[in-house]
């Protein structure tokens, strides 16, 4: 990025990429980079349902943010742009747009519609993070043939692949994909600001590959996934730090899930308090989790807890096994919200095939 951006037209940056790929954890750094370079970053934020972790992330960070949620941003266009202008009162220079981790066909219901009617932004190339170790998880004889088909779809139709979390994994994925790829690590910033250089020199065709996508079978991969969302403000019977709260709920959530035979794709968890937050997230069953934040954080007396669990498997029997787990947690709890859902038939409000 060399030429200085130009604030009544900002950039809007489409990061796509399915569940876990690390797409909230590269935005929030590149906009670290590029408030350090004096520009101004916002983020819209997606989901099926509501109470997103991210959002409360991203928030924490100091990042203007928003939210579309009940639906995915081409089935919530409208409403996607009503966000994004609302953003603009903010002077942004870049908004970075978070998809849905299942979403697909971003190029036909989100990025053209953009390019062809909406002057007021500048649309970047669609970029679309892999994490290399789904790529070896989903790619197997016994991988899910859901999920690798939303995985495959999401490949199809990127502008750029950025393999992530390029600290801990260099596996390439070039040859499944058939895109050059880049490196990058939200830990460390490798290659983040080349990354950012890249797409916001006007120099790459943004949408450049429409898909061919038969919206039943899209559906159907959709719906193999169960999408729970909670959240409830907790008051321990002594006080207990955001990290005593937050870190045996999930191990003990892992566990219930993996002998109930459920397969984690995504689960994050965070936690807010008087004296401070933190945020736990995994992409599969028994893995390490990611830990931001607050880790030195001393007791305190309520907690505020929003969890976001992405599963393959029954929504009713994820519920059961959440809500199970929900009992173990001594103290009491107040304002709770839980949902649980399978997500409905993607319905684009605009669907525009790029000539």
């Amino acid at each position: 990025m060399n030429a200085p951006l130009q604030v009544k037209r900002p950039w809007i940056v489409v990061v796509g990429g399915f569940l876990g790929a690390g797409k909230t954890s590269l935005i929030l750094t590149a906009a670290d980079l590029l408030a350090r370079k004096g520009f101004r970053s916002a983020v819209t934020l997606n989901d099926q349902g509501s109470e997103l972790v991210d959002t409360r992330h991203a928030e924490m960070r100091g990042i203007t943010s928003g939210e579309v949620t009940g639906g995915c941003f081409c089935c919530k266009f409208s409403e996607l742009i009503g966000v994004m202008d609302k953003i603009r009162g903010h002077s942004p220079d870049v908004i970075f747009a978070e998809p849905v981790g299942s979403c697909t066909d971003l190029v036909a219901t989100v990025l053209s519609p953009l390019l062809q009617e909406f002057g007021s932004y500048r649309i970047a190339p669609l970029t679309v993070l892999v994490d290399p170790a789904r790529v070896a998880v989903l790619f197997t004889s016994d991988g899910d043939n859901d999920n690798a088909f939303l995985f495959r779809k999401q490949l199809q139709e990127a502008d750029l692949v950025c393999i992530t979390k390029s600290d801990i994994n260099q596996r390439d994925v070039a040859p499944i994909s058939n895109i050059k790829t880049r490196y990058v690590s939200a830990k460390t910033g490798q290659g983040v600001q080349a990354w950012l250089d890249e797409i916001l020199s006007g120099d790459l065709i943004a949408g450049a590959k429409s898909l061919e996508i038969d919206y039943e079978r899209y559906a159907q991969a959709e719906a193999s996934l169960a999408w729970l969302n909670l959240s409830f403000s907790f008051e321990p019977e002594t006080p207990f730090t955001p990290a005593s709260v937050i870190g045996p709920f999930m191990d003990h959530l892992d566990h219930a899930l993996t002998a109930a035979d459920i397969a984690i794709a995504h689960l994050k968890i965070f936690g807010n308090s008087s004296s401070g937050w933190l945020k736990a997230a995994i992409c599969a069953n028994g893995e390490e989790p990611v830990v931001e934040g607050d880790l030195d954080a001393s007791p305190a007396p309520i907690h505020e807890v929003v969890l976001n669990l992405r599963a393959t498997g029954d929504p009713a029997q994820v519920r059961d096994v959440v809500e199970e787990q929900l009992q173990y947690l001594a103290g009491k709890r107040y304002h709770e919200r839980l949902d649980c859902f399978s997500p409905a038939p993607p319905k684009p409000e605009r669907r525009n095939l790029r000539l």
